[in-house]
């Protein structure tokens, strides 16, 4: 067994749970515990941001399978990312959350709705939404990662024992050091991910002669595989689907949200803006890029599955386990468990606040004492992480589509209310009734229906288009009914807008 990366994993172990339980000692609220206090400056929140957007699914399965399939146009993917889903996303919607949140005295996404559009159902909604449509994508990051420690430790590790291990460490600090804790995990966390994603592409990359000639080597080699019908080209809405949904899907995501509602002051968000797109440039591109360099992979080393198709999921960490140094390794895994560990945190936080800040005190128990909400919370934080091991136990194949599932479905239900809510004013209850309603209705009914009328396969190839479907249909229909429908009350509309 590679003895180097498993120390360094158990160093990086015990780091993080110092820095919980420095959080435990500063945490003593719910306000505490889901954002920090709101005392954080741009680049705590824009590593943050930059962490929980990409994990353990891009480098094991999204570059992987879109690297194979679309050699360097996959990059596209990651410059989407950067320009439009981070960069472009903070300049956008920072400024406006936070002053509107603020306005409202909201903290959630479901708060949100609810205070924007004077209706306590949006809340209940938007909070199963939330907690049912981010656990198979948190499973998706658990299994991603544990395929990762079984190359790594050449399956001398069961793939059980890593997510059990991993998941007890999620839950220890998450929930002892709360937010405060975590932006500043995921601020050592951002570090790790750039430095090893740096130096994983320049050492792939050397194994096959250097940038330059690997990227002529492997164009080729994709245009052979196209041509003698070893890859079937991917119908030509794949790619830009991919881009759209991973880059202007993140917008609507409240694990994304959430960040900016803990900004120090606006001042911060500009800085925070072009730290966050050159941080997403360097992991998206860096992602991809190995992706592409699997096809320079000997033939006989290409992971495949039980029915000989090209296993995807496995692409990428068979190729960096062959051609790295034990330490780089180590290196590398830190950066998917470094990635995979700020996500995870992101969407338990948020899932298990939709339970507790929406659904038990906004709804079931407003008197609740400040106590209980904070042990509820945490309580919930563990239910969310064990209902994610429980999920990835089961090894779901296709994590791609899995993550595809869960963003179509949220990033579609929320995208065009939250967006609308934000900057027209003209935007009532039942137009984002609507929104909510057809997004929600149209990925998961696109994607069903290709699952049984086509093939799982074909289902898990157009997952992305549902997705982006999903989100482009509701931003038509909520101005749509919002135009022929009883406008808001003017004294909302001046509370959120002033």
């Amino acid at each position: 067994m590679n003895l180097f990366p498993l120390i360094l994993t158990a160093f990086f172990f015990i780091v993080m749970l110092i820095i919980a339980g420095w959080g435990l000692r500063r945490t003593s609220d719910v306000h505490d515990f889901f954002l920090g206090g709101q005392t954080l400056g741009a680049w705590i929140l824009a590593f943050s941001y930059g962490t929980a957007y990409f994990s353990a699914v891009i480098f094991v399965g999204f570059a992987g399978k879109f690297g194979w399939q679309f050699g360097l146009n996959a990059l596209w993917v990651g410059i989407g990312n950067a320009l439009i889903g981070s960069g472009l996303a903070w300049l956008v919607l920072g400024q406006r959350t936070r002053r509107m949140t603020h306005n409202l005295k909201v903290q959630t996404m479901p708060e949100f709705f609810a205070a924007r559009y004077e209706t306590n159902g949006m809340k209940i909604i938007t909070a199963l939404i939330i907690f049912i449509f981010l656990t198979p994508y948190s499973a998706s990051v658990f299994t991603g990662l544990s395929y990762l420690f079984e190359i790594v430790f050449e399956r001398k590790v069961s793939f059980t024992v890593v997510l059990t291990v991993i998941s007890l460490i999620s839950f220890i600090y998450i929930t002892c050091g709360g937010y405060k804790a975590i932006a500043r995990i995921d601020f050592i966390q951002g570090i790790i991910m750039l430095v090893g994603s740096l130096l994983m592409v320049y050492v792939v990359a050397k194994n096959y002669g250097g940038v330059v000639t690997a990227s002529t080597e492997l164009s080729a080699k994709l245009s052979e595989r196209i041509v003698t019908g070893e890859i079937k080209s991917p119908p030509w809405f794949v790619l830009p689907s991919v881009v759209f949904m991973t880059s202007l899907g993140v917008w609507g995501l409240p694990q994304m949200v959430h960040k900016y509602y803990a900004i120090r002051d606006e001042k911060e968000i500009k800085r925070g803006a072009l730290i966050t797109t050159i941080f997403a440039l360097i992991i998206g591109c860096a992602a991809y890029f190995t992706g592409a360099m699997t096809h320079l992979m000997e033939p006989e080393k290409i992971p495949r599955t039980t029915l000989g198709g090209v296993n995807f999921d496995q692409l990428v960490p068979d190729l960096v386990a062959s051609h790295l140094p034990e330490v780089l390794l180590a290196i590398i895994l830190l950066l998917v468990l470094s990635a995979s560990l700020s996500t995870l945190s992101s969407l338990v936080l948020v899932s298990s606040s939709a339970i507790t800040i929406d659904l038990y005190k906004g709804y079931l128990n407003p008197k609740a004492s400040g106590w209980s909400e904070l042990l509820l919370i945490r309580l919930f934080c563990g239910i969310f992480i064990l209902i994610s091991y429980l999920i990835a136990l089961f090894k779901p194949a296709w994590i791609v589509s899995l993550m595809s599932i869960s963003w179509g479905a949220v990033a579609g239900s929320f995208l065009a209310p939250y967006l609308y809510g934000l900057f027209w004013r003209r935007t009532t209850k039942l137009g984002a009734y609507a929104g909510m309603w057809s997004g929600l209705l149209v990925s998961n009914g696109l994607y069903w229906y290709w699952f049984i009328t086509e093939s799982p396969a074909d289902a898990g190839v157009r997952a992305p288009l549902a997705a982006s479907i999903a989100m482009i249909i509701p931003l038509i229909i909520v101005p749509a009914v919002s135009l022929i429908t009883t406008p808001p009350k003017p004294e909302i509309i001046q509370k959120a807008f002033e």
